[in-house]
């Protein structure tokens, strides 16, 4: 039996250890991964890297010129041209490098994509009228879109009059 002297300890209590991360869940679905790259500590290039900053500038201009995005670019200079972070060999990352040669896409990456995925949504619901997901898929999809494009605003790095419209989003990723 127990004592009456001793108080009861919350029996709800969870045990955490000292290397648990807890992760923001994300925004339309159930997952909460915490996978992310892992940068170097040393901020420096490595020794072994025998490319100039100019020679990386030159590249990703010619990569940008050929239609590629900023990720493309940075995927293949990683994979081809072993440059493991661009912002350690020349000082700035892949878009405010486009940015200062005019290269930069007018809409951002991530926008774009999202777009581009929206329109695919559509244009396989003009096909398939009853799939019921997809148009729910297609919601949640055009208000990210909507979320990015007042986030974008708000920094200007989109018009104030920009908005988006499904029936012109076609010729915005063709």
């Amino acid at each position: 039996s127990r004592s009456p002297t001793k108080p009861k300890k919350n029996l709800l209590r969870v045990k955490q250890s000292p290397l648990t991360y807890v992760s923001m869940g994300r925004l339309h679905s159930k997952g909460k991964g915490i996978s992310a790259s892992a940068l170097p500590y040393k901020r420096s290039p490595p020794s072994w890297l025998k490319t100039t900053s100019q020679d990386v500038d030159e590249s990703i201009c010619k990569f940008a010129k050929k239609g590629l995005t900023p990720s493309q670019i940075g995927v293949i200079l990683r994979d081809s041209h072993g440059i493991p972070q661009v912002k350690s060999v020349t000082g700035n990352k892949i878009l405010r490098i486009l940015k200062a040669h005019g290269l930069a896409p007018e809409i951002p990456e991530d926008l774009y994509h999202l777009i581009k995925k929206a329109v695919a949504i559509r244009k396989h619901l003009e096909r398939n009228r009853k799939d019921k997901d997809s148009k729910f898929r297609l919601i949640l999809v055009e208000s990210r879109i909507h979320r990015l494009a007042r986030y974008y605003k708000k920094t200007k790095k989109l018009p104030p009059v920009w908005k988006y419209e499904s029936t012109t989003a076609s010729t915005l990723v063709a």
